[in-house]
């Protein structure tokens, strides 16, 4: 399964952007899949999570902010980013794993298959 992330880019505060991530390859519908950033010389930290029964869990600071989806059809992981700050500034990355309870406490290591990255600036 490859998965490729679309949609990173240069923002202002405030503003928003959508990210999406394209599974090829079987199977689509994995147990968890997530959203992860990381900051250089910061851990790898799961902003967003979506399980196969459609349980979501978000990290508390994106709380309010931040939308993950699915569209099955599409084969396709989305993560709408509103009212975005500085501090959300990071490499985004898609993500799957084979178990839903990875979602409910997710860790980057729990996580066999991901995506390339796309890069998220917000400007002050």
């Amino acid at each position: 399964v490859e998965l490729v992330e679309s949609g990173g880019g240069s923002v202002e505060a405030g503003g928003s952007l959508g990210l999406s991530c394209t599974f090829s390859g079987t199977p689509w519908k994995n147990s968890c899949m997530a959203w992860f950033r990381h900051i250089p010389a910061k851990a790898r930290e799961a902003v967003a999570t979506i399980d196969d029964l459609g349980g979501t869990y978000y990290l508390d600071v994106v709380k309010g902010r931040f939308t993950i989806s699915e569209d099955n059809a599409k084969k396709t992981l989305y993560l709408q980013m509103n009212n975005l700050k500085p501090e959300d500034s990071a490499m985004y990355y898609c993500a799957a794993a084979d178990d839903r309870v990875y979602c409910r406490h997710p860790q980057a290591y729990d996580f066999g298959r991901w995506g390339q990255g796309t890069q998220v600036t917000v400007s002050s």
